[in-house]
């Protein structure tokens, strides 16, 4: 799942740090594609104070969501249909039809979030603009991670730049996937396919918001 995914299933709760650890797994992965940490399986370190242990629960509740999304039949079914839809626009590009059908999946379930008003976008920025720089570096440090600066400098522009709120604007949706893929490849697709997989994107999106809103409820079921 995606960052508001994600956050959905904390939406109610004022608790930033567990906030912050739970959008943390993408934070880091966004920040350095290269950077690859396990806290789970060395929880003990993370009981210096209240606020990392937060964190670490927040870390966790994440990877639990995530099992449980990509081992459900909605996720299996969704992202092979979506799958179907976009192949023949992917014929000449690098881009895996599987890989593009699980990414446009979970931004599309973002999108819904915001167009069905069921979290506050604001109050999620709020939140992460309150935990502190020096709690996130004991937590990288913690983790190994020996370039903080370079961590802090995306976070600070992920809270500035606000840029989840682009989600609830269709047309934006495709650029996301762009910008994802060229984590991968240089040039993902051209103009010409961001322009018909932003068209049947669109019409997914119609088709999936009929039904998406079980998902979220066998996850909350599962993990409350």
């Amino acid at each position: 799942m995606n960052f508001l995914s994600h956050y959905y299933f904390d939406r109610n709760k004022n608790n930033p740090y567990k906030v912050f650890g739970m959008l943390l797994p993408d934070l880091i992965k966004n920040a350095d594609k290269n950077w690859t940490i396990h806290p789970e399986k060395h929880s003990g370190k993370f009981l210096t104070n209240t606020n990392q242990e937060a964190i670490l629960k927040g870390w966790k509740r994440h990877l639990e969501v995530d099992r449980i999304f990509h081992s459900s039949s909605f996720f299996l079914h969704h992202q092979h249909q979506i799958k179907l839809v976009l192949r023949e626009e992917l014929l000449n590009s690098p881009v895996k039809p599987f890989f593009l059908g699980h990414i446009s999946l979970e931004l599309l379930l973002d999108s819904i979030l915001i167009a069905e008003k069921l979290l506050s976008i604001e109050k999620l920025y709020s939140q992460l603009a309150l935990v502190k720089e020096s709690e996130i570096r004991i937590f990288l440090q913690l983790n190994k991670i020996a370039n903080e600066d370079k961590f802090l400098a995306f976070f600070d522009r992920f809270i500035k730049e606000q840029y989840l709120y682009s989600y609830a604007d269709d047309k934006k949706i495709t650029y996301a996937l762009k910008r994802i893929c060229m984590r991968l490849w240089e040039n993902p697709f051209s103009e010409e396919q961001e322009t018909a997989i932003t068209d049947r994107l669109i019409k997914y999106k119609i088709k999936l918001r009929e039904d998406f809103i079980i998902i979220f409820d066998q996850i909350s079921a599962q993990i409350n």
